[in-house]
């Protein structure tokens, strides 16, 4: 499987921003998803995850309420809504498989401002 996010940018805080992950590959329907998100000086960190059937399985503490992970196995695409964008929320995002899989994505750059 071969990742590809997009949807990134600059977004003031509380803002909105819905990512995209273009997925290439016959066993994407298969695998349970997750979005993840490193920020600078900080490891890389499970933010959302969802099972091949399409039912959210986990949310990080600091976005439960905020962001949902959602997918389309007709598109191979999955997506993460982010509301109420925080600051602390300024990261570059990947998405992979749940557990990851070596191979990662170049991943899009969110940038809150406060």
């Amino acid at each position: 499987v071969q990742l590809l996010e997009s949807g990134g940018g600059l977004v003031q805080a509380g803002g909105s921003l819905r990512l995209s992950c273009a997925a290439s590959g016959s066993t994407f329907n298969i695998k349970a998803m997750g979005w993840y998100r490193q920020a600078p000086g900080k490891q890389r960190e499970l933010v959302a995850a969802i099972t091949p059937g399409g039912v959210t399985i986990y949310y990080a503490d600091s976005v439960k309420g905020r962001f949902t992970i959602s997918r389309d196995n007709a598109k191979n695409t999955m997506y993460l809504q982010m509301n109420s964008l925080k600051p602390e929320d300024t990261a570059v995002y990947y998405c992979n498989a749940v557990p990851n899989m070596a191979y990662w994505g170049q991943g899009t750059q969110v940038t809150v401002s406060s």
